[in-house]
């Protein structure tokens, strides 16, 4: 299975949501960088799972255990880095007798056939959601070191449904809107009337036995002016590849994205000007990149995430040992928006992006 990334950073995900731990290989971090252990484990917590009355009541600690890579003092070492995390909470008899029944919408039927009968899917196994535990160890790790850069990443749930947060002002986002995100603990949203009207939404699903999509937005702040490269290694490519890598991505924009179609192009260019001995942009439609290459401007990209496939209402499947039709009804704690818990793991993956182009030659 191909679960590596990176060019000057590489990155090899490995383990299932059943798995008895999953865990992470990195290496190209910073040597004799100092990380952070306790700022990594707030970091960690935003994700995992239990500490939301709007996610899963699946509870995992999700501490980080390193076995090489770093110091006790939180050093690294230079040398590849290798984490996992235990699976401490998992309810497997959830799945049985469901080995061979394709659930709606997850990878089931597809792994089947790729990979054969053994293929292990307890709580989607390799492809679970699980996975993106082990991408904010290093993730995390990224965004202290891209800090002291003055690189600095974050992301809000844009929208739950038809329910809108207040989006960024893609020409002038940075510390205001990075302070009023961290004060947000469950449902990261700049508008706190929009959060109260996702969390009775989804609530709501929830009650039904269903689930609802989201869009979550994150920005990029301090990048140098020029870094990336055009065509196929720019910046939007290189964000996309391992935004894609969270399970239930199913699209990405920049900037204006599709919206940049509705419009002409002297509402979609960036006018420049001068301050001092500096070019700018007076606006941002471009979301930070041009021809591959950051402009300077803040990056802003938003990603769509697919409802939570796993809903309690019964579905029509096969059952394909005897290759007959079976009305399926899923077990299991699964969260009603895979879209709240996903934000710190779109922070994380734009460090990691971020990070491996800062070191192209």
């Amino acid at each position: 299975m191909a679960t590596s990334y990176g060019k000057n950073i590489n990155i090899s995900v490995y383990g299932g949501s059943h798995d008895p731990e999953i865990g992470i290989v990195a290496e190209g971090l910073p040597k004799g960088f100092a990380l952070n252990f306790e700022e990594l484990h707030a970091f960690m917590k935003r994700r995992a799972p239990g500490n939301s009355s709007v996610s899963t009541p699946r509870k995992e600690a999700d501490m980080p255990e390193f076995l090489t890579g770093v110091n006790a003092d939180g050093t690294l070492t230079g040398e590849r880095l290798h984490a996992v995390i235990k699976n401490t909470n998992q309810r497997s008899s959830d799945y049985s007798g469901q080995a061979f029944v394709p659930r709606p919408s997850h990878a089931d039927f597809a792994a089947r056939m790729k990979y054969g009968e053994n293929v292990d899917l307890r709580g989607g196994g390799h492809f679970s959601g699980r996975l993106t535990a082990p991408l904010c160890i290093v993730g995390g790790i990224c965004l202290q070191y891209l800090k002291c850069k003055g690189i600095e990443i974050a992301a809000h749930l844009y929208s739950v449904g038809n329910v809108k947060d207040t989006p960024f002002d893609m020409a002038k986002v940075g510390k205001t809107e990075f302070e009023i995100l961290k004060t947000k603990a469950e449902l990261p949203v700049l508008c706190e009337q929009s959060g109260e009207q996702m969390r009775k939404l989804i609530e709501k699903v929830r009650a039904e036995g269903d689930s609802v999509g989201g869009v979550v937005e994150c920005a990029v702040t301090g990048l140098p002016t020029g870094l990336g490269e055009h065509m196929f290694d720019g910046i939007e490519n290189r964000i996309s590849a391992i935004v894609f890598g969270i399970p239930g991505v199913k699209g990405i924009e920049f900037g204006e994205g599709f919206g940049a179609s509705l419009l002409r192009g002297s509402e979609n260019n960036d006018p420049y000007y001068t301050d001092g001995e500096k070019v700018v942009l007076k606006t941002n439609h471009a979301g930070g990149i041009l021809g591959g290459m950051s402009t300077g401007m803040p990056i802003v990209f938003r990603a769509a995430m697919k409802p939570t496939p796993s809903i309690f209402c019964e579905q029509d499947s096969v059952d394909m040992t005897a290759m007959t039709p079976v009305k399926l009804k899923i077990k299991g704690r699964h969260d009603p928006c895979i879209a709240v818990r996903a934000v710190p793991v779109f922070e994380a993956v734009a460090a990691i992006a971020v990070y491996d182009m800062l070191f192209d030659k």
